[in-house]
């Protein structure tokens, strides 16, 4: 049985349109990046941790499969996670305006035997975001719980120029990855 480490409705829809029966797991990982550690390390440890402490809640069930998540906007070297409030918000947003950043998403498939992961790195590139567009897309409060202050399946799409590669992996569940991990691991065809 597969089980996602996760309570994003997101990855949720997203999971569901690869037709594949899965449980749902609530599990608290700190989010927390290590001093100097790579963006690419941090959101794989971040990942694998959700999957090992989703493992822990199922190990006691026969075949249970656990997938885990993150998913982080990346500028320059920083790391965009989660905006705490409407003003960071817009700090986020004015510094993404105009410029190319990277969405990297590892998703980690783990269950009693053995591991594995996948990541997905996508530039994504903002036109000129103004403080007036800023301010009221912060209002709409879509920005929140978002990474880098924006979803881009909402009202965020149009401030997207350009896009290379998973429009889901930035929503945060690359299908292609997911799909590939889950058929090397049997659980869909």
């Amino acid at each position: 049985m597969l089980y996602l480490a996760s309570q994003s409705p997101r990855r949720r829809e997203l999971l569901a349109q690869l037709d594949v029966a899965f449980g749902l797991l609530d599990v608290d990982v700190p989010e927390q990046r290590l001093p100097g550690e790579p963006p690419e390390s941090y959101v794989s440890r971040v990942a694998r941790e959700k999957a090992g402490a989703g493992l822990l809640k199922v190990v006691a069930s026969p075949g249970a499969v656990v997938l885990g998540a993150d998913t982080e906007v990346v500028l320059d070297d920083e790391v965009f996670g989660k905006p705490a409030d409407a003003d960071e918000a817009l700090r986020m947003l004015a510094r993404l305006s105009g410029r190319s950043h990277r969405v990297l998403s590892t998703l980690w498939l783990v269950d009693a035997g053995r591991e594995q992961s996948a990541t997905c790195i996508t530039q994504v590139t903002f036109d000129v975001i103004t403080p007036a567009q800023a301010k009221a897309y912060v209002a709409t409060g879509e920005c929140f719980g978002k990474a880098g202050a924006y979803a881009i399946q909402g009202r965020a799409a149009a401030f997207v120029s350009h896009l290379s590669g998973s429009h889901s992996g930035v929503m945060g569940l690359p299908l292609h990855e997911t799909a590939r991990l889950l058929r090397d691991f049997s659980l869909i065809d």
